[in-house]
């Protein structure tokens, strides 16, 4: 009954724009959700960091790509960039969640996500928030004479007040990275983004200014938002189970990261609705103006790419993907 009501429940979307390739980014995330979600019926908001002492240019959108947003029916919202900014811009996506209403359902997606089918089918269960489980075990990273996989994560659970047993997936084995909570933040959602907001920007900032002893040999940067997410779902009572399997990363979106890595390893409906919405002329006269969008995908460049690899036999490592690529000189951000 839980997964019906949330199923049926008006939420909203943001997504973070700003200053170079995410911007950019948020025309493809706008125009795939118009093409392929016509039921959906919240708002998107696409926040934008606004200018301060934190960032060393300008970080907002422009007033071009700001208009052909709004016409995807897109709301452009002001964040001010309190404590992460130029020099940790992952932060943007913590910083930014208290500009949305208050109480409201929200899912956050990362700008490089493209909407493949009806959002509206997803069951939502906005009390009992995840993230993406599309990751690699980025963090920590163990040292040969260092604190191992358990006591790394539990002193973090140790430090906000968490149980860290019940996080833990029991069936698998003791040191293997995939048994504790780790996700991407390629999106995520809960009921109320500033409780949300609020929850992952003491953890984050707790993370960074006074980490456990345990964390004196991690880099934080940019792993930070990666790190202290898993705190905020399991305390906020998610985890990693609460959607059905192949919706999000599957059917539903695509987090392709970046243009190169979506030509080499994702599907060709995927790549058919990528060139689909950026081919109206209004679009491709702003994408163009970057040089990833306009090689990759009006020069052909993408296609070159695609011919490199074997959809059904990929390498198993993204490292590997991206070596193939620049290798063949073709890598590009």
């Amino acid at each position: 009954m839980a997964a019906k009501k949330a199923k049926n429940q008006a939420f909203n979307i943001v997504v973070v724009g700003h200053a170079g390739r995410l911007q950019f980014e948020a025309v493809l995330f706008a125009a795939s959700l118009r093409a392929r979600s016509p039921e959906f019926s919240g708002r998107l908001f696409v926040a934008e960091p606004q200018p301060g002492p934190l960032w060393k240019n300008d970080p907002t959108m422009r007033g071009d790509i700001r208009a052909l947003l709004e016409s995807y029916d897109a709301e452009i919202v002001p964040f001010q960039s309190r404590h992460f900014g130029q020099a940790y811009p992952y932060g943007n996506k913590i910083e930014c969640l208290t500009a949305l209403p208050k109480d409201e359902p929200f899912v956050f997606f990362d700008t490089d996500t493209l909407i493949t089918g009806e959002l509206a089918r997803v069951p939502f269960d906005f009390d009992r928030p995840t993230a993406s489980l599309r990751r690699e075990g980025t963090w920590p990273e163990i040292e040969l004479y260092g604190p191992g996989y358990t006591a790394t994560w539990k002193s973090l659970y140790d430090k906000f007040g968490l149980d860290f047993e019940s996080s833990l997936d029991t069936s698998l084995p003791d040191e293997y990275w995939r048994r504790y909570l780790y996700f991407n933040a390629g999106f995520f959602f809960y009921k109320c983004p500033h409780v949300f907001g609020q929850r992952f920007l003491d953890y984050a900032l707790a993370i960074r200014d006074d980490p456990p002893p345990e964390l004196v040999c991690q880099s934080l940067d940019p792993w930070l938002d990666q790190v202290a997410l898993p705190l905020v779902i399991h305390s906020l009572g998610g985890g990693r189970d609460t959607l059905p399997d192949g919706l999000l990363d599957g059917e539903i979106t695509c987090h392709y990261r970046l243009l190169p890595l979506l030509y080499a390893r994702e599907s060709d409906d995927v790549v058919a609705l990528l060139e689909e919405i950026s081919a109206p002329n209004p679009v491709k006269k702003l994408l163009k103006n970057y040089d990833a969008i306009k090689f990759m995908i009006y020069h052909g460049r993408g296609h070159k790419v695609r011919a490199l690899f074997d959809r059904a036999n990929m390498p198993r490592k993204e490292q590997a993907i991206r070596n193939t690529i620049r290798r063949n000189g073709f890598w590009m951000r």
